[in-house]
């Protein structure tokens, strides 16, 4: 059972009502409403343009929301700023990671968020010491496996580069972990890897987890839940154990072809 099953009752992680993003005259969320459950993985799919982009900056707090309510752990609150979102406990991956390659994997763990000691006055000083012992400790929780902590960023997989990226996520005392293509271009070992470690992050960590998607395989394996946007709306919310590729496939089909004959 995962633990969004065994979750117990209360509220939830993250929740969304009737968000509108407008850009002057052009609307990205048209009236998008979403729940995260605390413990659960929650799966957004869609084409470029549905919106997801849009969603996830608001839930990160770079963007505000133009109408609409945004809840944490049941507390109306509006996201000011990514900073913001992080003192709530909201941090976020992008496919870009922003790992600094050049860097070894325990300052990129604390990037931005370096442990300091006290210098020649007025001066601190990093305290590598720290920060690698922290970083070690950090990867051995969450079951990641690199040679040593002292390695640069470069030297790593792709795979391990997404994983120290969601480890320094975690390392800040996330509670919910927002994932931007956490799998993008990656083969099946290195996706395998991802995927192991993000149900951990779930199953021990207890993280509540939101992964922006396009591979609908992928999503339905790892999620609990699932979410279809179009044209910056939901279309589509269920359970991933109550529906298909093919069902997903569908619904996009009849969208398309909506789209393009003008016919319902």
């Amino acid at each position: 059972m995962s633990a969004a099953a065994s979750a117990s009752a209360g509220p939830a992680a993250l929740r969304g009502e009737d968000i509108v993003k407008r850009f002057g005259a052009v609307t990205a969320l048209d009236g998008v409403s979403l729940t995260l459950r605390q413990g659960e993985i929650l799966g957004v799919l869609g084409d470029n343009g549905a919106g997801k982009s849009t969603l996830i900056k608001i839930l990160t707090g770079f963007h505000q929301q133009t109408s609409g309510k945004l809840f944490v752990a049941g507390e109306e609150t509006m996201l000011r700023s990514v900073d913001h979102a992080r003192s709530l406990g909201i941090e976020c991956v992008y496919q870009d990671l922003a790992l600094a390659n050049s860097l070894s994997i325990y300052h990129n763990m604390f990037l931005n968020r370096e442990i300091v000691r006290r210098g020649p006055f007025p001066f601190r000083l990093l305290n590598n010491r720290a920060m690698r012992a922290r970083a070690a400790e950090c990867l051995e929780e969450i079951g990641v496996h690199v040679p040593s902590v002292d390695l640069p960023v470069e030297q790593l997989s792709g795979g391990q580069r997404q994983a120290i990226a969601v480890a320094r996520a975690v390392n800040s005392d996330a509670r919910i972990l927002l994932l931007d293509e956490p799998l993008a271009a990656m083969g099946a070992r290195e996706a395998g890897l991802i995927i192991d470690l993000i149900l951990r992050l779930r199953d021990k960590q207890g993280l509540s987890i939101v992964m922006i998607m396009h591979n609908y395989a992928q999503t339905l394996d790892i999620a609990d839940r699932v979410m279809l946007m179009q044209r910056g709306r939901v279309t589509y919310e269920r359970e991933a154990a109550s529906t298909s590729v093919a069902e997903l496939m569908d619904i996009v089909r009849r969208e398309y072809r909506s789209m393009r004959t003008g016919a319902p």
